[in-house]
């Protein structure tokens, strides 16, 4: 078999293959000679019938098949032979091939990018130094207490995080707009739910008033329809109502599950727990920081059939539904290179898949839900959810090796919980 590979520019490849007549024919010769013993034809006993019978009827056909076959195969092995690696399937177009004659066909694809030379560890990681102090466990308590908050009806004025219940209607331009009008709508001061501007003019309105307020849509805001416009609305309150804290005692406890220790038990279990956010925090933070340095370090071309693919998944993912195609380039293509080189990484520094992190990840999904064993079997029976989890595993083990034997520069951050806490939740929008 002879094979030729032509780099048509960039990423691109033609690759043509030539495969010997004889080894056609011969493939060709077999099954027509198979067609002997299971055939039948009128006028032929079963299994008597003429191979030159059956050529004449079923060569074309099963010459037809032969090439599917072969081209198949031997694409394969061209492949294995080059040591070439399509990031798509092949577009393969084969050329007319007659008995006694090579087979001949020529496959054009894009192939996986790879780094040249080593791989780059240029760059700087902020390590986060956080220490859980009592502060943040009083405040992860009062955040507990306001979940069980109740709201008592006062006749005074609102203040600041009091709740008002309202009446809306608004305009722009005086017209009407998507979603201008609610009712009896619950609204805490100072939460900032609602467009800036609008609960700062609605501080000091008490129930039966009414009040007409501008406010400006951000410019950034989702729905073009009103984003960086002016709007007007009238509001009607129903209510105001403050807000009134459970007591921190042993029955506060038990309503988060705590059946011995009172709130002993429960401030050791928000200990806990805010140990294992931020364990996963200061790993996600440097993780992030890793991912850019490694990109930054080594710029690499990937091909458009992976960012096109890449689309696609994104589009079939909740987070990334309803966005343009176009919105979604630029990360598709950040998300792909990031890929190219993270393999890079761990098939040069051999770091292999650790099965016991995969399950104990899976295990840690699986135990925030009711039934955590069918969860973890609807995982390891889903090959597409569970490789999303190996993913994101050698991703971590990674970065791990990276903070740890590449020699890129480490140094350590003093942040507070509730700092990276709030960091977090911004660079996720």
């Amino acid at each position: 078999m002879e094979v030729s590979v032509e780099n048509t520019g960039g990423l691109a490849r033609r690759m043509t293959v030539q495969v010997p007549a004889d080894r056609v024919d011969q493939e060709v010769r077999s099954r027509l000679q198979s067609l002997v013993h299971t055939v039948r034809l009128d006028g032929f006993r079963p299994g008597k019938v003429p191979l030159k019978v059956i050529e004449q009827k079923f060569g074309s056909r099963v010459r037809l098949e032969v090439i599917d076959q072969l081209v198949n195969s031997t694409m394969q092995e061209a492949l294995t032979r080059e040591s070439i690696r399509p990031a798509s399937d092949p577009s393969v177009e084969p050329k007319d091939s007659r008995p006694g004659e090579p087979l001949e066909y020529t496959a054009t694809f894009e192939v996986y990018p790879e780094l040249e030379g080593d791989v780059q560890y240029t760059f700087t990681v902020r390590r986060p130094v956080v220490e859980i102090g009592q502060d943040d466990i009083d405040g992860m308590l009062d955040n507990l207490r306001r979940q069980r908050a109740t709201w008592n009806t006062v006749e005074r004025p609102a203040a600041d995080g009091d709740q008002i219940t309202i009446d809306f209607e608004g305009t722009v331009d005086g017209k009407a707009f998507t979603g201008n009008q609610a009712e009896k709508l619950p609204l805490v001061l100072g939460s900032g739910s609602m467009i800036p501007g609008f609960e700062e003019q609605l501080t000091g309105v008490a129930a039966g008033d009414t009040k007409d307020i501008e406010v400006t849509f951000p410019a950034d805001y989702p729905s073009a329809e009103v984003a960086g416009k002016t709007a007007r609305f009238s509001v009607k309150v129903n209510g105001v109502a403050e807000m009134a804290l459970p007591e921190l005692d042993d029955a506060f406890a038990a309503a988060f599950g705590i059946a011995a220790g009172g709130m002993d038990g429960l401030r050791e279990e928000v200990t806990n727990n805010m140990k294992r956010e931020l364990k996963g925090l200061v790993a996600s933070r440097l993780k992030s920081q890793v991912f850019s340095g490694l990109l930054e370090s080594n710029p690499v071309d990937v091909p458009k059939t992976l960012i096109e693919t890449e689309v696609r998944e994104m589009q079939a993912m909740q987070h990334y539904q309803g966005q343009p195609v176009e919105s979604l380039q630029a990360d598709a293509e950040r998300r792909v290179k990031l890929g190219v080189v993270v393999s890079e990484v761990a098939r040069r520094n051999q770091v292999q898949l650790d099965p016991d992190r995969v399950r104990e990840t899976v295990e840690t999904i699986a135990a925030s839900y009711e039934k955590p064993e069918e969860v973890l079997q609807w995982y390891y029976g889903n090959q597409d959810k569970l490789a999303g989890v190996q993913s994101s595993v050698i991703e971590d083990q990674v970065v791990e090796w990276i903070m740890e034997h590449s020699g890129v520069t480490v140094e350590d951050e003093n942040m507070t919980f509730s700092g990276i806490v709030e960091e977090a939740k911004k660079s996720q929008g």
